[in-house]
């Protein structure tokens, strides 16, 4: 099925210009997307991460996002099948928003807010096609055990009974995630797997706050590697398969030869060919999503992944005259080194708010086993994959 159109209609009745600039970006993203598009079949899964920028509260100032970007927002995840998104806010109505664009076999499972100034009042969240994806009634929010908690080096506040000018000093504190991971298990086709989507601690670029960055990614790897090989007989199909797991969003990574890249393929997690290092990214292009998996299933199968560059098509460098009376007068980022001063560098940095400062990473999965099965049966193995359901 596809999008709600019908809704362009009733959301620009008053401004008649703004819902024909928006049907002509939705049919440049579509043709875009086509070759993305025309993958979607019964036999494989289209999974896909994608933080999406401070959705939706403004408390940057950049103002609220434009009818538009909801629809273009909702035509780039059509083209997916499965997406975890971040940096949902606690106020659900820019999801529900795009969610009534998408349609009604589409359906999306959240986490709660975390809270803290790690957390930063966010959700995370899986939006998905119900007619290729189903949830397997499992999810959660990830906590550490005793054992396995991060450990940062903090600052220790002075008392004040301390003579002015006394150094501050630092102790080892055991902490759980900024922001909680959130595993679901799902299955699609013949494919059961444990996802967890995460936005992992930034902090800065070095010093104690990077390595608390890279003590997140060991933790949360090696939290999934020994659940996976201790597995409970619980967590064990009918052959005693053990689940398997893909670990997918906003994990911060810097580089490829970089200590994060390091921490996430640990643990016997590997980032698929399809997307690893530079593959697929242009110059220019973070590093900081990423999807990892550690697969039990041998016939796993990873058969292709890229990048949706969302500012090809929409709020592109051309359109800045379209946008100019929507600007902000002036960029109230308190860091100097990233404040936008320029009406060109303003309006990079507003469309941002609009769509995201990420794109989106997928990849392309194998679902149907049935070869595999029946093959099995005719050859008179005993034992022979489960059947889906």
């Amino acid at each position: 099925m596809s999008n709600m159109y019908a809704r362009i209609r009733r959301d620009f009745a008053n401004d008649k210009p703004g819902g024909k600039l928006c049907a002509e970006r939705l049919l440049k993203i579509r043709d875009r997307l086509e070759p993305l598009r025309k993958r979607k079949c019964d036999s494989s899964l289209l999974l896909a991460t994608w933080n999406i920028r401070d959705f939706d509260s403004n408390k940057f100032g950049f103002g609220p996002r434009r009818t538009e970007s909801f629809y273009y927002i909702a035509e780039i995840i059509s083209a997916f099948d499965l997406v975890a998104i971040q940096e949902v806010n606690r106020d659900l109505s820019a999801l529900r928003r795009v969610m009534a664009i998408l349609g009604r076999e589409w359906d999306y499972i959240a986490t709660d807010t975390t809270e803290g100034s790690g957390g930063n009042s966010e959700r995370m969240a899986f939006v998905y096609n119900t007619e290729k994806v189903w949830f397997r009634k499992i999810a959660g929010e990830i906590v550490l055990p005793d054992g396995q908690q991060i450990v940062a080096r903090k600052k220790v506040k002075t008392p004040k009974d301390q003579p002015a000018g006394t150094p501050a000093t630092t102790e080892d504190k055991q902490l759980q995630f900024a922001r909680s991971p959130f595993l679901v298990a799902f299955q699609s086709g013949w494919f059961h797997f444990s996802l967890c989507t995460a936005h992992l601690y930034y902090g800065a670029a070095s010093g104690a706050a990077l390595d608390q960055r890279i003590e997140e990614i060991k933790a949360l790897v090696k939290f999934f590697a020994r659940r996976q090989d201790e597995a409970s007989k619980q967590e064990r199909d009918s052959l005693g398969a053990v689940e398997n797991y893909i670990v997918l969003g906003d994990f911060n990574v810097v580089s490829p030869e970089h200590e994060t890249m390091k921490a996430l393929k640990s643990n016997g997690f590997v980032v698929p060919p399809a997307i690893d290092g530079k593959k697929v990214r242009k110059l220019g292009d973070h590093f900081y999503d990423q999807i990892a998996v550690r697969v039990k299933d041998d016939r796993f199968e990873v058969l292709g992944g890229g990048i949706v560059h969302i500012f090809d098509d929409v709020f592109t460098d051309d359109d800045l005259p379209l946008y100019a009376d929507a600007l902000p007068k002036n960029d109230l980022e308190a860091d100097a080194t990233a404040k936008a001063t320029t009406p060109a560098a303003i309006y990079k940095k507003w469309r941002t708010f609009q769509m995201s400062d990420h794109h989106p990473l997928w990849i392309e999965i194998a679902t149907d086993f049935s070869t595999q099965y029946l093959t099995a049966i005719a050859r008179g193995e005993k034992d022979t994959p489960k059947t889906p359901g």
